[in-house]
């Protein structure tokens, strides 16, 4: 049996209220705080890989913000490690004007100033690092914390920075060695626990080794660790609904649990040298592997099937049927196993030569690689269930009730089925590399207000490709070997932990029962091959840049500043398949009946200045504009190359998803300015509030099309807009396109960080707190920007003194839509994720100078994701992922 207690949520209102009391503060920081408040301190060399003192981590954030002359936010290895975080987009999180996405709890990819994942560039020491998957943005939950010596987002680029990132570019940087100060040895351990999953904790171990050699010639650093993890998450949700005169009508409700177990590695080493005055060498390796297995139990109710006069509305209101009767329907019971193993990795050698006057030169030749192996598994069974009642009138409690209980095995004679599939999956490869070569030349001239010149040249060679082989057996597994519910069923338990008024527990087929069931028979499973899966793309990057670095005074006042312009040249090339006539052994796909490569090249020009200019000694105005560019993003609607999946449903047809390929799609490109003050009146004490705008020309959009043929299949929709073919057979077809129109995206953000000593009689105390806002943007002609939430706060409120240490933090983001692309649990007609609140707490205590511990407890509130479709009384989703806690030490020799 399959389960464990969560704990219950505490109140919205709780919630709400603390976050706003935060961003309160920041409204009656005034002139007295600079009266009262010391002088700032000067900066501080970092001069351990881990520091303890939270705010000293707070401080050097700070200092680089303040020293840096982009706009950009940033944290340190300290804040990480002080954070309540699991892992970087967490702690990334933390940011203003960053937005998270979780799996199962998890934070994983991230978004900025409400663009989406796959808008963001990240790179590992200014150079690219490809993502496992290159369809769903970085994946920043497969990197342990323990790479990061410190975290930097650019909201702002100069012409020396590679484009790509039209939302921003993160920045990871690694340990340097030179950076540290003699020998570091480091030892660290965690215990993790999700409330959900239950069991026993699961581990996680880590080493850190600095060291110098040769009177300081050589610095070495090697960071290893391995981690175990174990998730679960439970989701209901609304995954189809009929729609006649308005109203909205439960078509298809589904049960889904995800449990989930990780192991992950990782590897991080660098080599510093300094053979001769002005030489000096790096070499920085990074290795970070995730094998995730998953258990995904599903139950599926269509409501609709055979008929959707199955369906009898006995109460409605807001243009919603609420409560339904449905009869003699269909219910498919789904058991999937999935493997997915991944990986990335970057090695970047470099070397910088300042042994001629006033010149500073660098060269450096990088590789990153991104590949992840995705293998699905699964069993399909179908009954019918006579009858049922479904009450979605308050969204807090759906009530659902079945004429048979779900757990009732002899509804799964085999004899009677309607459905037994086995197996139902496929096998994908996903592969993204990028080789660079890269030379930049700085001449100091200090020759009035310029500083410097400087220009460089790179070159990219980077591969996008995707191989897909389907592995399908029998729609109609024979009742005279098929394994039996009642001898092999599973019983799954505690569905969402008793939540909603529904059946919690169901029994699933078992697919250890299937594959020996199949292995008596002598059966193997055919694998073949998916030409409308499969593509590749290869990008060929040119760019030049030319940047002036500029410093002096404007009336009296001390500025810093850049402009310059970069060229990126891209030739593209889309490579894949044209499928022929159904494989006679698998009609799940075709063979091949030839290929296709389509070509595209296009040039940009990207301009960019960003001044800073003191206004007075604690007061600075700085100034951004430039222009950005991302190149055609892939998702699971936009592959720029032609993809297609098939399935057979219960009634018999197919259903193809099909995404037409627009390899000749335009970069997105955006205008943009940033304009903010910054005021920093001491040590560690800073409030700042800025403006910024996007104008994005090109955005992408998909719509769904129903051309009069497919492939010499002759199409029509029928009077609920559905695409059909004249055998029933169903056409899901996606086509993207650039949108015509420019987009406005515009907002401001607020950030507050300050220490209560001098208003409090205890010494030790403080908060953060930043405050984003973000105007929604959408274009009548298609392009609108999924994941955006209008209103994102962060919150942190800490006490540390030299042996204990407590911060309590809070993470609120507004509701955000999201479609079918950006999540599996939107269905086709999308939904909006309702405003959110998390609350994170973290409590340390140093027992000497050497030996530390922590624990930390995320997600206290157990905070759920919700969602509704348009309005906000429809009911659509509700998911449980419930609190995990952490207990960790640290050991210095």
């Amino acid at each position: 049996m399959i389960g464990h207690k969560l704990t219950t949520s505490r109140p919205d209102a709780l919630r709400k209220a603390f976050v706003l009391a935060l961003l309160a503060g920041a409204s009656f920081a005034g002139p007295a705080l600079a009266q009262t408040a010391p002088e700032p301190a000067p900066s501080e060399a970092v001069d351990e890989v881990v520091v303890t003192a939270f705010r000293r981590s707070l401080a050097t954030a700070l200092d680089t913000k303040r020293n840096d002359v982009r706009v950009s936010d940033g944290i340190s290895a300290e804040d990480i490690g002080k954070f309540p975080s699991e892992n970087i987009a967490e702690a990334i999180q933390r940011i203003p004007g960053v937005q998270i996405s979780n799996i199962n709890g998890r934070g994983s990819t991230i978004s900025i100033r409400g663009l989406g994942p796959q808008y963001a560039l990240t790179t590992v020491n200014g150079q690219t690092f490809k993502s496992s998957n290159f369809t769903d943005g970085f994946r920043y939950d497969v990197i342990q914390t323990e790479l990061a010596s410190g975290i930097q987002v650019y909201k702002s680029p100069t012409a020396d920075m590679d484009a790509g990132g039209l939302a921003g570019t993160v920045n990871i940087d690694t340990v340097h060695p030179f950076n540290v100060k003699g020998r570091q040895l480091i030892f660290a351990g965690k215990l993790q626990q999700q409330e959900l999953i239950g069991g026993s904790p699961t581990g996680k171990y880590g080493a850190t080794y600095v060291d110098h050699f040769l009177d300081d010639k050589i610095g070495v650093f090697l960071g290893a660790g391995y981690q175990e993890l174990k998730d679960r998450g439970d989701y209901l949700w609304m995954d189809r609904w009929t729609v006649n005169s308005g109203v909205y009508t439960p078509a298809r409700l589904r049960y889904r649990r995800i449990d989930r177990e990780t192991k992950r590695s990782m590897i991080n080493g660098a080599i510093q040298f300094k053979p001769i005055e002005g030489l000096q060498v790096d070499a920085i390796a990074t290795y970070a592997k995730d094998e995730t297995t998953q258990e995904l139990h599903q139950q599926v109710f269509l409501f609709t099937t055979p008929s959707a006069s199955n369906v009898v509305t006995l109460a409605s209101a807001n243009n919603t049927a609420t409560r339904v009767q449905v009869s003699n329907f269909r219910l498919e019971n789904n058991h999937q196993h999935e493997t997915r193993p991944q990986s990335t990795g970057a090695f970047t050698t470099s070397a910088r030569w300042t042994g001629f006057e006033d010149w500073d030169l660098k060269a450096v030749a990088h590789y990153s690689r991104g590949h992840a192996i995705f293998n699905e598994e699964a069993a399909i069974l179908g009954i019918n269930i006579p009858s049922a009642t479904v009450d979605i009138s308050n969204p807090k409690n759906i009530v659902f009730t079945t004429s048979t209980a779900l757990s009732d095995t002899a509804q799964y004679t085999p004899a009677t089925l309607v459905r037994n599939t086995y197996p139902n999956g496929a096998y994908r490869t996903i592969d993204s590399y990028e080789d660079a070569g890269q030379f930049d030349a700085k001449r100091f001239l200090n020759f009035g207000i310029l500083e410097s010149v400087q220009a460089g040249a790179k070159i990219r060679h980077e591969v996008l490709k995707r191989y897909v082989v389907r592995k399908d057996g029998s729609d109609s597994i024979p009742a005279s070997w098929s394994p039996t519910m009642a001898a092999t069923g599973i019983t799954v338990s505690n569905f969402l932990d008793g939540e909603m008024t529904l059946p919690s527990t169901w029994v699933s087929p078992n697919l250890d029962a299937y594959r020996e069931a199949l292995k008596a028979q002598g059966i193997s499973v055919y694998e073949a091959f998916d030409p409308a899966g499969t593509y590749r793309v290869e990008r060929d990057l040119t760019s030049f840049y030319a940047m002036a670095n500029l410093k002096g005074e404007i009336f009296s006042r001390t500025f810093r500043g850049n402009f310059g312009v970069r060229r990126e040249s891209t030739d593209q090339t889309v490579a894949g398949y044209i499928g022929g006539a159904a494989n006679p052994r698998n009609t799940e796909v075709k063979l091949v009946a030839g290929t296709y490569t389509t070509k595209k090249s296009y040039d940009n020009v990207l301009p960019s200045a960003n001044i800073s200019v003191d206004l007075t000694d604690n007061l600075l105005l700085r100034f951004a504009a430039a222009k950005v560019l991302v190149r055609p993003i892939i998702d699971s609607s936009n592959q720029l190359a032609t993809t297609m999946t098939s399935a057979v449903d219960t009634t018999g047809h197919r259903v193809y998803t099909i995404a037409i390929g627009q390899g000749d799609l335009n970069p997105m490109t955006a205008n943009q300015i940033d304009v903010t003050l910054e005021w920093y009146y001491g040590a560690g004490n800073g409030l700042s509030a800025g403006f910024f705008s996007k104008k994005v020309k090109n955005g992408v959009y998909t719509s769904l099309t129903c051309p009069a043929s497919y492939e010499g299949t002759a199409l029509t929709r029928d009077s609920g807009g559905v695409c059909l073919s004249s055998a029933g057979d169903t056409y899901n077809i996606t086509q993207s396109f650039n949108d015509g129109r420019t987009v406005d995206i515009h907002g401001y953000e607020v950030n507050w960080q300050q220490s209560l000593d001098a208003w409090l009689p205890i010494e030790g105390f403080g908060l953060i707190a930043n405050y984003t806002h973000v105007n929604p943007a959408t274009s009548v002609t298609g392009f609108k920007l999924a994941n955006l939430s209008e209103h994102t706060a962060n919150g942190t409120v800490y006490w540390e003194n030299q042996t204990f240490s407590a911060r309590l933090s809070a993470n609120y983001r507004s509701a955000y839509d999201q479609t079918s692309v950006e999540s599996f649990f939107s269905g086709p007609l999308g939904h909006t994720v309702a405003s959110r609140t998390q609350f994170d707490l973290n409590l340390g205590y140093n027992i000497n100078e050497r030996l530390s511990l922590s624990f930390a407890a995320m997600n206290i509130n157990n905070a759920q994701e919700k969602a509704y479709l348009l309005d906000k009384s429809r009911w659509q989703m509700t998911s449980v992922t419930g609190p995990s806690y952490y207990l960790s030490f640290q050991y210095k020799m």
